[in-house]
């Protein structure tokens, strides 16, 4: 139903594709001018002119802003209303949205802290509170903005636009996947940790993508993306992420690039989609991931 839907708005195919292609454009832009560029320092020195949060704001701003335009884009453009893009239910699931984010934010606290217990040597302990609070507001507001828009553009609007396009789950399940994981493709991790590293950004982008499909709707992505960003921020920042924030822990040790992949892609991401299956009775796996879609089903 959730990628049937858009068919009753008769929008014209090609309007699903533009913002996606035109963000993929962006992103191949600034990876070849990234090239031979070492992007920590780039990082660094704009940190160094305009402080932390100054910094933090000038990467996130515009993809907080992103959301907006793909809410106007799909509202005035597609003429689609932002419910439809959001879930197959009569209105948005605010408590899927909030039961997804708690859940993933206990996780995360946990295995954080057993991280920190486990090998302390690995950790500064990093809390200021001052400069900890105004940094909360901040990230408070923004990262569920830009983790939103991600959800909308690939999750929503390009996994609906393949729907109707390709009539295929399957293909609409991996195509925003794969460019999701493109569009970090110049995050300074990857250059840290090497190319392997999208693993775990393309497998992110289908854990969401079936967890998307199978409860028919956003709620359940948008509430483990916004968690995973914001809590993430707020804890632990290292010298070599795209996010640097006066968060409570920064982390020393040098990443493997092993454990931090094979961990949640091929075992907490199983366990929560299995998990989120008994909760909301998700049924026909097989069908719903890589069958036809009819969108005459409404």
């Amino acid at each position: 139903m959730f990628l049937a839907q858009v068919k009753k708005f008769k929008a014209h195919p090609i309007l699903y594709f533009i913002l996606p292609m035109g963000l993929l454009g962006l992103m191949v832009i600034n990876y070849l001018f990234s090239m031979g560029v070492d992007t920590n320092d780039v990082i660094r020195q704009t940190i160094s002119q305009i402080g932390v949060n100054g910094t933090f704001i000038l990467m996130i701003s515009p993809l907080s802003i992103g959301l907006f335009v793909v809410w106007f884009w799909v509202k005035i453009v597609q003429r689609q209303s932002i419910t439809s893009l959001t879930t197959s239910r009569n209105k948005v699931d605010f408590k899927r949205i909030l039961f997804s984010f708690f859940l993933w934010t206990t996780i995360t606290v946990i295995l954080t802290f057993v991280a920190y217990y486990a090998q302390p040597e690995n950790f500064v302990f990093n809390f200021k509170p001052e400069k900890f609070f105004v940094f909360l507001v901040l990230a408070l507001i923004l990262i569920p903005l830009q983790t939103s828009f991600e959800e909308y553009l690939f999750r929503g609007n390009l996994m609906q636009g393949l729907a109707v396009v390709t009539k295929n789950r399957l293909i609409s399940l991996l195509i925003p996947a794969v460019l999701f994981g493109l569009m970090h493709i110049a995050n300074p991790e990857v250059g840290k940790i090497g190319p392997i590293i999208m693993i775990y950004y393309i497998g992110t982008g289908l854990f969401l993508g079936i967890m998307t499909i199978m409860d028919e709707g956003l709620e359940l992505a948008l509430g483990f993306h916004a968690a995973n960003n914001l809590i993430g921020a707020l804890l632990v920042t290292a010298d070599w992420t795209a996010f640097q924030t006066h968060s409570i822990f920064k982390d020393i040790s040098e990443p493997s690039g092993s454990f931090e992949i094979i961990l949640p892609i091929f075992v907490i991401f199983p366990i929560l989609l299995f998990l989120f299956s008994k909760v909301y009775k998700w049924t026909n796996w097989k069908e719903k991931l890589t069958g036809t879609i009819d969108l005459n089903e409404l």
